[in-house]
């Protein structure tokens, strides 16, 4: 069971797209974050916690926690509720889809390319299709059977990367033995490339200045707008990033170092991780290994955003298990400020990101500024 979560949360996040890294500008000045607070993460990849002074208080951003014990440490953490923060971008997504109907007479399309009968893939794809379909996008599937072969699939990206009713394609992963995952995913067109997985846009990404990726994968871009949601800012801050992934670990190294932040990435070579995580104000938790972090081992006051997903054997479950992240929740919810818990955070807002991310495609097809993935700090003193 451990194993099959782990397959559905990469796939969730490797074969899914993010909102595209917008704003006219990519550079250290445009990623601004403010501070709120709502809920919990998925995919088996990252935590990210971030310390604020208690001073603050969690009233400042609105959202999720009351009063000013929220950054503390003192008690417990301000939930951020991935959840309620999808909901509004999903809202957002269906506005500005409307619009872009009403004044330029198109409708974003999503394709999704699946090849075999996982059911975890299949699950995953219902789920876009859905949601697809609740914001008003025109929703292409395109399904093989497990013997398809290699030319097969490529013929259909081909063909969709010249249908000018599809904007984004997503290749559903993992793809059966026999095909080649990296030349059919590289097949995509770039101005396609819903997950933003392509070396252009990871490369853009990297770059200081110059223009920004027409994409970014989106679990990364899900804990952007959690953090910017909640009020966050994370300019000047230590940030530890636990993983190396090209899914999560390495994208969110490379956010946070945009937003200012000063990035070190541990992995499973990092020796005495847990004196990086002490003195951090940001730590990114993406090892997947369950409850890996500690709450002792956490600066007091932080922010913890859990994208982890792993089951654990519990007895007294319906299922006999139950979900839990990369960090212990009960003591990092003690120690930390704010805290994104699992189900219920991260998991929820990959999904959406990848329909404003699909969305940007559009706007982008048709020359129109693309829809901001960060906004300008909203406090004073930010």
């Amino acid at each position: 069971m451990r194993i099959a979560w782990r397959a559905a949360a990469a796939l969730g996040v490797s074969g899914v797209a993010v909102g595209a890294l917008v704003g006219s500008q990519y550079s250290p000045s445009a990623f601004v974050w403010p501070r709120v607070a709502p809920g919990a993460a998925a995919g088996s990849y990252a935590a990210i916690a971030m310390c604020e002074a208690a001073s603050r208080g969690a009233g400042e951003g609105g959202g999720g926690g009351g009063g000013g014990e929220g950054g503390s440490g003192g008690g417990e953490a301000i939930i951020i509720s991935g959840k309620k923060v999808s909901e509004e971008i999903r809202d957002e997504i269906r506005v500005q889809t409307d619009k872009l109907k009403r004044e330029h007479g198109v409708t974003p399309g999503l394709a999704v390319v699946l090849v075999g009968n996982r059911t975890d893939s299949a699950t995953y794809v219902r789920a876009k299709k859905a949601m697809a379909e609740s914001v008003g996008f025109l929703s292409v599937d395109c399904a093989f059977d497990e013997n398809a072969s290699q030319q097969e699939v490529l013929d259909c990206v081909h063909a969709l990367n010249e249908d000018p009713r599809v904007h984004a394609i997503l290749v559903q992963l993992p793809l059966p033995a026999h095909i080649d995952e990296h030349k059919i995913v590289s097949a995509v067109r770039v101005d396609k490339d819903v997950d933003g997985f392509s070396t252009d846009n990871i490369g853009n990404l990297a770059l200081r200045g110059g223009k920004p990726p027409l994409a970014v994968p989106c679990t990364p871009a899900g804990c952007v707008e959690l953090l910017q949601r909640s009020g966050i800012d994370v300019r000047g801050k230590e940030a530890v990033v636990l993983g190396r992934s090209n899914i999560v670990g390495m994208p969110v190294a490379l956010l946070l170092q945009s937003m200012d932040a000063t990035v070190t990435v541990c992995h499973s070579r990092t020796r005495n991780i847990q004196e990086h995580i002490a003195r951090a104000d940001v730590v990114i938790a993406a090892l997947g290994k369950a409850e890996f972090v500690r709450g002792e081992w956490l600066k007091p006051g932080c922010v913890v955003i859990d994208v982890g997903i792993n089951s654990k054997p519990d007895p007294t479950a319906k299922r006999g298990y139950r979900l839990v992240g990369d960090v212990h929740y009960e003591s990092a919810a003690r120690v930390a400020g704010w805290i994104t818990p699992v189900p219920g955070g991260v998991g929820p807002m990959t999904i959406v990101m990848l329909m404003r991310n699909t969305l940007n495609l559009c706007r982008h097809s048709l020359g129109l500024e693309r829809l901001p993935l960060r906004r300008a700090p909203t406090h004073k003193g930010r």
